[in-house]
């Protein structure tokens, strides 16, 4: 059953919202059953922070949740995906920005590589793509710190990288 959770922010004073974004994220796999997650680093705003986040961004004017998350691994990992399961959704808040996210997350399979091809500023925040067994991207994600945009991030994307391993899990047994 996919996770759904509202999370508030706690980091910065809330001041109201000025906008609402939806996004498509995407728990990445490759051939080998590794998961993407990319190394952001950020001097903006939010302060001097480095940090992990799945692929995946704004869902375009006209596109459904599913065309977003392909076009975003098209863009971010270079990579052509067959959309897999669902896993949920998060509603989460960036008091800083004014802004609230809806954010839709779905395990996709890697099927062809390509060449990445930034399209948005925040892809320009993305330091590094690593490829990493999903055990390996739970403790990452557990080892963030515990403040600013680190911790929303953290807050946001590790209940779906431990559902993400249940769902594989479950196939897995099912397969047997």
């Amino acid at each position: 059953m996919p996770i759904k959770l509202e999370l508030t922010d706690d980091q910065y004073p809330f001041e109201g919202f000025t906008h609402t974004r939806k996004v498509a994220r995407a728990v990445a796999l490759d051939e080998n059953g590794n998961v993407a997650i990319h190394l952001i680093v950020r001097h903006d705003v939010f302060c001097g922070q480095t940090y992990y986040e799945t692929p995946g961004g704004g869902v375009d004017e006209g596109e459904t949740f599913e065309e977003a998350v392909v076009r975003e691994c098209d863009e971010e990992l270079g990579a052509r995906v067959e959309v897999g399961e669902y896993l949920g959704e998060v509603v989460d808040a960036y008091n800083l920005i004014k802004r609230k996210n809806i954010n839709h997350y779905f395990l996709v399979y890697i099927k062809e590589r390509k060449q990445k091809h930034f399209a948005s500023l925040g892809d320009l925040m993305i330091t590094e793509t690593r490829y990493v067994p999903i055990d390996e991207a739970i403790r990452l994600y557990e080892n963030l710190e515990d403040t600013q945009v680190a911790k929303l991030v953290k807050q946001r994307e590790l209940p779906i990288l431990k559902e993400a391993k249940r769902v594989l899990e479950m196939k897995a047994k099912q397969k047997q």
